[in-house]
């Protein structure tokens, strides 16, 4: 609704801030968009750590007791490595996460657990 001053004029003030809040709005969607979007990034990325932590788990302990461990999931390189009586199983693999993958980010997992395996 337009208020009018004297003599039927539209009052200064009105006609300068009419479209400012659609402006704003406008303004501050794309930096809220882009708030979710890392919040959905990270949210997916903490799953697919927990996912590789445990696909890393039970590798270690299929290698500790001399087992045959599983393939890594797709995409994922496996590192075995052995240290005081400890077997360790590292897994990385590029982000699936929307977007952090181009952004070069590398979720890795690690466990340990102890070498059961009799030395020959």
């Amino acid at each position: 609704m337009q208020r009018y001053g004297a003599g039927g004029i539209a009052a200064p003030g009105d006609v300068h801030e009419r479209g400012s809040v659609a402006a704003e709005f406008a303004t501050a969607l794309p930096a809220v968009l882009l708030c979710l979007a890392v919040c959905v990034g990270a949210v997916q990325a903490a799953a697919q750590q927990a996912r590789l932590l445990d696909h890393a788990a039970t590798a270690a302990r299929l290698i500790g007791r001399g087992e045959v461990a599983p393939e890594p999931p797709s995409g994922a390189t496996r590192t075995v490595g052995s240290d005081a009586g400890l077997v360790c199983v590292t897994l990385s693999q590029q982000s699936n996460a929307a977007g952090l993958g181009a952004l070069g980010v590398v979720v890795s997992a690690r466990s340990c657990v102890l070498d059961d395996v009799e030395p020959e």
